[in-house]
């Protein structure tokens, strides 16, 4: 291509056929249509290759790269080097970009010349797609700096635009981190200019047992506190670190067990009264003898009887 996009979207790819067609539609699908489309497949052992080489046959402005396994972080790094786009859109190959994300980000930059990076609120799904909530995040520069500094995401990973400049002026993500690298990159981009987030709904952001989050949440967690360590002593200030808790449920049932209730009662009061029933009956498998986990499903039953939509 001899035109530069404007926007250049990175998108690291292991081991997602069951998403990854749909996370690619969302792009493609994408109002703003300035941008390429860089993917890597980070070694997949199953068809997400295939089905992402008959994507880049039919799209231009797909750039497909394969290679054997290095990781997520040294993947996002190459995809760097490879974008000859002004804006970096973040992209997960387990997620779903909603049509109007990139014209609704980009604007805001361009009336923005000081925000170096801006997220966005965004919908939490489940493995099926099954909606669960939606999660508003601060807008402004001062409520995420200091959210970050304490060690909370306060910018979703793949809802982020971030000037490519500036990405590249921290350096990238670092390689020597296990895991937490966003946070790293968030706390790195606001000691160059602001951040923020967008009050729309710019994503949907898939909730995997397979993901980093959940198979590794407490060594995030102890990242996440050398990642602020660190940010604090190049900033010169003492800071203070809450973010103890993994965000995602880990293997010991009485954390299933809350995670399964907290997903549960999000689809309750957010009207899906099938998926909350569905995780009332997953909290009571991890503790069969919690009461929180009966009342959760026996509520949905309730406003399931017959006269009552369900929205599940």
């Amino acid at each position: 291509m001899s035109h530069k996009p404007l926007v250049s979207v990175l998108m690291p790819v292991y081991n997602a056929e069951r998403y990854v067609a749909q996370a690619v539609e969302s792009i493609l699908s994408q109002t703003f249509k300035d941008f390429e489309f860089v993917i890597l497949d980070d070694g997949s052992k199953d068809a997400s290759l295939k089905i992402l080489e008959e994507y880049a046959a039919k799209d231009r402005r797909i750039h497909l790269i394969s290679r054997e396994n290095k990781g997520v972080i040294r993947t996002r790094n190459e995809l760097l080097a490879q974008a000859t786009g002004e804006l970096i859109a973040v992209m997960d190959a387990d997620d779903v970009a909603l049509p109007n994300r990139f014209t609704l980000q980009v604007e805001f930059l361009n009336a923005n010349s000081n925000v170096v990076c801006v997220g966005g609120a965004h919908e939490l799904i489940d493995e099926k797609g099954r909606f669960l909530t939606r999660l508003l995040l601060p807008e402004h520069d001062n409520q995420i700096q200091k959210l970050a500094l304490a060690g909370h995401g306060s910018i979703c990973n793949p809802c982020a635009m971030i000037r490519r400049t500036a990405l590249i002026e921290i350096g990238g993500y670092d390689e020597t981190l296990a895991c937490a690298e966003d946070l790293d990159v968030w706390l790195k981009l606001g000691e160059v200019g602001a951040l923020a987030n967008l009050k729309d709904t710019i994503l949907k952001y898939r909730l995997l047992k397979s993901s980093i989050s959940e198979k590794n949440g407490v060594l995030q967690r102890q990242a996440a506190r050398e990642i602020c360590e660190r940010a604090w002593l190049r900033r010169g200030i003492e800071g203070h670190f809450e973010a103890e808790e993994p965000w995602r449920p880990t293997q010991d049932a009485a954390s299933q067990y809350r995670f399964m209730l907290q997903y549960g009662w999000w689809a309750f009061n957010s009207g899906h009264l099938g998926t909350a029933s569905l995780y009332g009956t997953k909290a009571i498998a991890a503790l069969p003898f919690a009461a929180g986990g009966w009342k959760l499903l026996t509520s949905s039953a309730l406003k399931l009887l017959p006269g009552v939509a369900q929205k599940a």
